[in-house]
């Protein structure tokens, strides 16, 4: 079975890889952010994957703290966007007005 969690592990890292390429080149932050979190949640999965195979339990507490850390991100990157949104909504609507 270990060669098995292997595998799944290192196309797990590929993906990653794949995610690392997304952040890379963008083009918005919107992209940047979803790359992010599945690059982030890439690496839990891993984490959980290695964590029998090398007999560290602490691995897990890792895999929580970055699930944990991936979703305090996305909340301040939603909350700084729509942030952002309504203050451009708002100067274009006033001036509109003008």
């Amino acid at each position: 079975m270990t060669p098995i969690y292997l595998f799944a592990a290192v196309l797990l890292l590929a993906n990653a890889g794949v995610a690392a390429w997304r952040i890379w080149q963008g083009p918005t932050s919107a992209d940047r952010m979803v790359a992010a979190e599945l690059m982030t949640t890439t690496t839990v999965a891993v984490l959980l994957i290695l964590s029998p195979l090398v007999e560290q339990p602490a691995l897990v507490d890792i895999a929580l703290l970055f699930a944990l850390l991936a979703a305090v991100a996305m909340a301040n990157f939603v909350t700084r966007t729509w942030t952002l949104l309504r203050e451009d909504g708002q100067a274009r609507e006033e001036a509109r007005h003008d």
